[in-house]
């Protein structure tokens, strides 16, 4: 596997994932909506190939992916909605972040798979997250996209695992990104963030290491946590 293909790379876990894997040999295609910091990341690895593109405009990335072969997709494009009750949340808030969150990714994996499956070869990643698995208050529609991705990757890899193709759910929590930066003031980020949580850095070597794995070995999900425990979040 020599190419990897990489939404949300602007920042956080996908940045630091696209550093790591053009580090471990891979010819990258860092997929973001900020011009800026994708030139950014190209200029601290020169190897990157920068795509200006949203991942909701679907003839964009059929136009961006036309040409491309892919070995590596890893969807890691995602946002989080306002904290609050489900009840107050703002219909448009509910829209984005399915849009983004889910059907964005299920569009793009449709659209890379095909080659996939007749080169008997690949693999697709998912960042999901801890959200997806347990319940959180006021984070219903975010909990309800990442469940669902966990759903779609299990039944995904039922479906390309005849033909060689592997699928990978990335269960992440408490990583330290931006996520939260427009969400949370900053008293509730520096209670999430009290002791040492886990880093961008340090999922993107699980992912290298992941991808590193014979052909014949699948991690179907890992999960990657806090060694030590932290004060709650936002979404008490």
């Amino acid at each position: 596997m020599t190419t990897a293909f990489i939404t949300g790379a602007t920042s956080g876990i996908g940045r630091a994932m696209a550093i790591a894997l053009s580090d471990a040999g891979y010819d990258v295609y860092a997929v973001g909506r900020s011009q800026a910091a994708l030139k950014a990341l190209q200029a601290e690895r020169s190897g990157i190939v920068p795509i200006a593109v949203d991942v909701t405009d679907r003839e964009a990335l059929e136009a961006v992916l036309a040409d491309l072969t892919i070995d590596v997709l890893i969807n890691n494009a995602g946002i989080m909605p306002p904290l609050g009750n489900f009840a107050d949340m703002k219909i448009s808030d509910i829209d984005t972040t399915l849009e983004v969150n889910l059907s964005a990714a299920i569009l793009l994996t449709r659209l890379v798979v095909p080659q996939m499956r007749e080169r008997q070869a690949g693999h697709i990643l998912f960042t999901g997250s801890t959200a997806g698995h347990a319940a959180y208050s006021n984070i219903a529609v975010y909990s309800a996209t990442k469940a669902a991705i966990s759903g779609f990757a299990a039944a995904l890899r039922a479906d390309l695992s005849p033909s060689g193709v592997r699928v990978t759910e990335i269960v992440a929590g408490r990583v330290e990104t931006q996520l939260y930066q427009d969400i949370l003031d900053a008293k509730a980020r520096a209670a999430m963030y009290a002791s040492k949580v886990v880093q961008p850095d340090d999922v993107a070597r699980m992912v290298v290491a992941v991808l590193g794995l014979p052909a014949w070995a699948d991690v179907t999900r890992f999960d990657i946590m806090p060694t030590w425990p932290t004060s709650p979040s936002g979404t008490k």
